[in-house]
């Protein structure tokens, strides 16, 4: 019996990796989180645990798990979030739970990073593989907070190398149910263009990524994979497959009129933003697929126009 125990286990991840998880006989499953996920597989159990307490370390050494699942990050901060907030949730919180995971003996850490790990670059290779630099821009508090997790990660791999690590730098998660700043974009009557660039976008079906974390949890190979679907879809796609128009506007105005617009409350977005829609990475999935052993069932096209069907 191989015992699982999964932090962000309420979230629509964890939600998806739960039922998939709870059709096999030979896992014990922990699910933790904040608040009690809802419909629990039969061989799974709540454990609440907040990754910013001592709670990893209490429950962790209790539960003495085979495999440890971190997903718990603030992926879509909400309206009274802070930068405070979410260093101490996705850095710090991480550092918890992998100093718990070290001290109890576990045999295995999968955690989900983040293609933005690689950061908002105009010299960022096209497509992005796992050996190139992570440059996590310190303006955009996931990128740079992704970015200092997997610092963390790549130090105990030095320090703590009996803990295998699957490390998962994942492009945007599309699902029936799924909701966050980037599909935001696309709910706009006109979809923003910026002159000079493409602003392409890959993009991974949920039910893939859990079926990714269930074979890193079980038996994958140890390691780390960037994880989208096939291709990438520019603005222009996106905007056609929607049956939209783009409003293509200079870089250097969309950065003024934010600049002007936050201080007025107007946005919550600032002239950095500009970066974030030119130099959007581009994740080469050839490990994911070759190393790895996982392809993708739906492309970055076909998730989207799966994920626009339930949208409408």
């Amino acid at each position: 019996m191989t015992r699982i125990l999964i932090t962000g286990a309420a979230g629509a991840v964890g939600t998806a990796l739960l039922q998939l998880l709870g059709q096999r006989t030979d896992l014990e499953v922990i699910a933790t989180d904040i608040r009690e996920p809802s419909n629990l597989p039969s061989n799974t159990r709540f454990a609440k645990l907040d990754v910013t307490s001592d709670d990893p370390q209490s429950v962790i050494l209790a539960e003495r798990p085979d495999t440890v699942v971190h997903l718990a990050s603030i992926v879509t901060p909400g309206p009274i979030s802070t930068r405070d907030l979410e260093y101490l949730v996705d850095v710090e919180g991480t550092r918890n739970v992998l100093g718990a995971a070290i001290a109890g003996g576990v045999q295995r850490f999968v955690v989900t990073s983040s293609g933005a790990a690689y950061g908002y670059h105009p010299d960022n290779p096209v497509p992005l593989s796992e050996t190139d630099a992570l440059r996590g821009n310190k303006e955009f508090a996931y990128s740079w907070h992704k970015r200092l997790v997997e610092e963390m990660l790549a130090e105990a791999r030095e320090t703590a190398p009996d803990l295998e690590q699957v490390v998962l730098r994942v492009g945007t998660v599309l699902g029936e149910k799924i909701e966050n700043q980037i599909t935001a974009l696309f709910h706009k009557p006109r979809l923003l263009g910026l002159m000079g660039s493409d602003s392409p976008f890959v993009f991974i079906w949920d039910q893939d990524l859990a079926q990714i974390l269930v074979r890193a949890a079980i038996d994958g190979p140890a390691g780390i994979y960037n994880v989208s679907g096939d291709g990438a879809l520019t603005v222009s796609q996106i905007a056609a497959a929607m049956g939209k128009r783009v409003r293509w506007l200079p870089p250097g105005l969309v950065k003024i009129a934010l600049k002007l617009a936050r201080p007025l409350g107007l946005t919550r977005y600032g002239p950095e933003q500009v970066r974030f829609l030119l130099y959007r990475p581009v994740l080469d999935n050839t490990a994911l697929k070759s190393r790895f052993g996982y392809h993708p069932k739906l492309s970055s096209s076909e998730a989207f126009q799966r994920w626009w069907e339930h949208a409408q």
